[in-house]
């Protein structure tokens, strides 16, 4: 039996031959002829079956193959400058097709335009498209450049409960949970576990899933979504903001070095993904008003930035910019108040390119007890779930200060993509939560 090799590794084997497994991705051809498209994950590539150099009963049964029959075939890789990948597959009296399994029905996405309800009603079969592919091999990419940033920078990987006593940042979009006797949430943000980390071992990052319980419906949003958090004792605000800038060049470098092939097929402009070089322009809150002024948009101080707002300030600009200093009433209580002035906190948010709005949100945190001690009381928190939280200051305060970057939106963004529903495998919506 020809050795196994993935279709992706076909270019390395030109002149022998393999064997593939894999589904069957599209058909076309004459009474002579088979044209086969076969996906095995890894890529999809063209096998060629001509009547008269195959067995008549492996050109039979590539007649009668059906969309995603899943199947073995041999044949000799040779070169094919027509291809994306380089190569085809040929197959001559030597090649054996087995057919493993086959479909007890037409597959439902037909290569037919299909409408964005129905797909998603069928997502765990419309991965399997090569559009869909791309995109989740991007997003893994994404996620291995995160964790080589991080992890050759001498950070420490921790982990944050899922389970949380108390909100990170307010109650009103918690999911509430029954935690045995006890009231508990899911969590909306790995942050105050990273700064007891921080603490410990002076540079984290957590890394998992987190819950919004937003009633929204817009492109941009998710109930349940991935977030990486560093943190990192010893930070200010200029500190927290040269590491997101690099942050984010490194992982747009990495994910066009490597999967070029894939953002083709996304048809994305990688032209603009080569353009993200640092600096980043760095705007105050208030001179990102007085711009949104100047563009007609009503914006006073005060104002938080919508999606809107967002996609104004972005316009100007070919790479992401760095808006900072935001009123401390519309920021969380944890984060600190500038000294220079108290209605401003050392807050940041990193706006994408290309209207994709916010993918990086940061600050500076409060490091001195009696400050964050009022902070609580103004947000009306309840004190003693943020006696552990509070302990931080008790013990050892140091300036410190990370952020949190949302993993679905930084895919959107790097592959140029309408709605974020399609950078996570199964996306959970409002009024979403099948399949």
């Amino acid at each position: 039996m020809a050795p196994h090799v993935y279709i992706e590794d076909l270019h390395k084997h030109v002149g022998q031959e393999v064997t593939l497994k894999g589904w069957l991705y599209g058909k076309r051809g004459s009474g002579k002829l088979h044209f086969l498209q076969i996906r095995d994950g890894s890529g999809i590539v063209q096998v060629v079956m001509s009547k008269a150099e195959v067995k008549e009963e492996a050109f039979a049964a590539a007649d009668k193959l059906t969309q995603e029959t899943s199947l073995t075939i041999t044949g000799t890789v040779r070169e094919d400058k027509r291809s994306a990948l380089g190569v085809e597959l040929g197959t001559d009296a030597n090649s054996v097709l087995t057919v493993i399994g086959v479909p007890t029905a037409p597959f439902p996405i037909s290569p037919k335009e299909h409408g964005t309800a129905f797909l998603m009603a069928q997502r765990h079969l419309w991965l399997r498209s090569k559009q869909q592919v791309a995109i989740l091999r991007i997003r893994a990419e994404i996620v291995k450049q995160i964790r080589n940033y991080f992890d050759t920078r001498g950070f420490t990987l921790m982990d944050a409960p899922i389970f949380t006593p108390s909100a990170c940042e307010g109650t009103s979009n918690l999911f509430e949970v029954n935690y045995f006797d006890e009231k508990a949430y899911l969590t909306q943000s790995g942050q105050l576990y990273g700064e007891a980390g921080a603490m410990a071992l002076g540079r984290i990052y957590t890394f998992g899933p987190t819950f919004r319980a937003e009633k929204s419906k817009t492109r941009r949003h998710l109930t349940e979504f991935w977030m990486v958090e560093p943190e990192v004792a010893f930070m200010d605000l200029d500190g927290d903001m040269d590491l997101a800038e690099d942050f984010i060049v490194e992982i747009v470098k990495g994910v066009v070095a490597n999967r070029r092939a894939e953002l083709a097929v996304l048809e994305r402009d990688i032209a603009k993904l080569e353009r993200i070089q640092k600096p980043f322009p760095r705007i105050r809150y208030e001179d990102a008003v007085a711009v949104l002024q100047n563009k007609g948009k009503p914006t006073v101080f005060g104002d938080d930035f919508g999606a809107d707002e967002e996609t104004a300030l972005s316009e100007e600009y070919d790479r992401p910019i760095l808006i900072h200093r935001y009123p401390a009433a519309i920021k969380a209580f944890y984060m600190k108040r500038d000294p220079n002035d108290p209605r401003v906190a050392l807050a940041v948010d990193m706006i994408a390119p290309e209207g994709y709005g916010e993918i990086i949100g940061g600050a500076q945190r409060e490091d001195d007890l009696q400050a964050l001690e009022q902070r609580i009381e103004e947000h009306k928190l309840p004190r003693e779930a943020f006696e552990w939280y509070l302990d931080l200051r008790r013990y050892g305060s140091v300036p410190h200060a990370g952020f949190g970057l949302g993993l679905e939106r930084t895919v959107q963004w790097i592959c140029g993509l309408h709605h974020v529903r399609e950078t996570i495998p199964f996306a959970r919506l409002m009024g979403k939560i099948e399949p």
